[in-house]
């Protein structure tokens, strides 16, 4: 990570602190809505990856805000298109699984049952593993479509490879890393009181936020019969 972007980190760590409880307040003051405007233009100037990089942040701690509609629509101008809405929900749910991910690792580290932690159990070992590779294949795929992003100068349409297979990804693992989560957690992680339930329940709705599996399915697949069986493996060695 560039010394830039780490400190983009550290900045939307403590903002985002601040707007868990106030709001988007803390992050128009900030000027998070001038991240990818050009410096010439009176922004900061950053890329697609520190704008995934930002968001991965928000989506562990303050995954009800559009913070990134909040900041694409400052960059285009107006409404955030599905291409776009696809790839900030992806970066979001790769930071909100990692919470979600850590939450449990912590719970069975601690809750001890039969004499020992559960963690210690090589069952719940395996589920939690199953988790992580889920986790990781989001963060490569929202990393690869802000590549793309960064590759085509922010042309959602020249991306939308990259982007719905991201989406698509993003979708499958969700079902499966929320359900172990709350498997590991047991019932306390229906519990209002505990914080599980404010990773999954925007996780699990944003599988159908910006289209859902049928619409980028077909986006997919329309893009792949284009170009036929010789032509994907070519398109996609190309990339």
């Amino acid at each position: 990570m560039s010394e830039q972007r780490a400190l983009l980190c550290d900045t939307a760590e403590a903002v985002f602190a601040e707007a868990a409880t106030l709001g988007m307040a803390p992050v128009e003051e900030a000027g998070f809505g001038q991240l990818l405007l050009a410096e010439a233009d009176g922004g900061f100037g950053g890329d697609w990856g520190d704008l995934f990089a930002v968001l991965r942040i928000a989506g562990a701690n303050v995954p009800s805000m559009a913070i990134g509609e909040h900041i694409v629509g400052q960059w285009l101008g107006g409404e955030v298109t599905k291409p776009y809405g696809a790839f900030i929900r992806v970066a979001q749910a790769a930071g909100a699984m990692d919470a979600a991910l850590a939450m449990s690792i912590d719970y069975v580290n601690t809750r001890q049952q039969f004499g020992k932690p559960l963690g210690k159990f090589q069952a719940v070992q395996q589920v939690l593993a199953v988790f992580a590779v889920e986790a990781a294949a989001v963060n490569v795929a929202g990393a690869a479509a802000a590549a793309a992003l960064d590759r085509a100068a922010g042309d959602a349409e020249t991306a939308l490879f990259e982007i719905a297979c991201a989406k698509l990804r993003t979708n499958k693992a969700i079902g499966q890393a929320t359900a172990i989560a709350h498997q590991v957690h047991g019932a306390i992680g229906f519990t209002r009181e505990y914080d599980l339930h404010k990773l999954t329940g925007p996780l699990l709705d944003w599988r159908s936020d910006h289209g859902n599996d049928a619409y980028w399915g077909n986006v997919l697949g329309t893009k792949v019969a284009k170009l036929g069986g010789a032509g994907l493996w070519a398109d996609i060695t190309a990339r």
